[in-house]
């Protein structure tokens, strides 16, 4: 890159791209499950404990952890079902299909569709013990809930 290339990527702002860790105890399982279940397609492998899922809007990384591992500070990784303040929604069109699908590819799901103002919800686990929701957007989504003062 050339002194004035530099120069150019350095004065454009950056915007912070999204990648989506999911840590698994099993790859190969992992792969089959979420391809099954969400119609994500595999992309490319990174050495033998990583594989690369294309098809959502951000790539999906499947990162072979085990069990025990250590996880963040002191705690030991866990794959029995957890709860987590952060988790993925998979918007779908056909929720029932969907849900479904995923059930058909091992999740289980945890209490039934529930209707909200922004559309329909489905909450589920992954056979790891990750939590997921299906969501399916009915025709305004989220501008039914947004205030039109964002400062409210």
């Amino acid at each position: 890159m050339s002194g004035s290339d530099a120069g150019q990527s350095a004065a454009r702002p950056v915007r912070p791209a999204l990648l989506v860790n999911i840590d698994v105890p099993d790859l190969a399982r992992a792969e089959a499950f979420y391809c099954a279940a969400l119609d994500l397609r595999p992309g490319r492998r990174l050495g033998g404990g990583a594989v690369e899922l294309l098809g959502a809007d951000a790539p999906v990384y499947l990162l072979l952890q085990p069990p025990g591992g250590v996880a963040a500070a002191d705690h030991r990784r866990d794959y029995g079902r957890h709860w987590t303040p952060v988790h993925l929604d998979f918007v779908v069109a056909d929720l029932e299909a969907a849900v479904a699908r995923a059930e058909a590819a091992g999740a289980v799901r945890e209490g039934a569709i529930r209707p909200a103002a922004w559309g329909r919800i489905a909450q589920l686990a992954d056979p790891f013990g990750h939590g997921l929701c299906l969501i399916a957007f009915s025709d305004r989504g989220y501008d039914a809930i947004a205030l039109e003062d964002p400062a409210r």
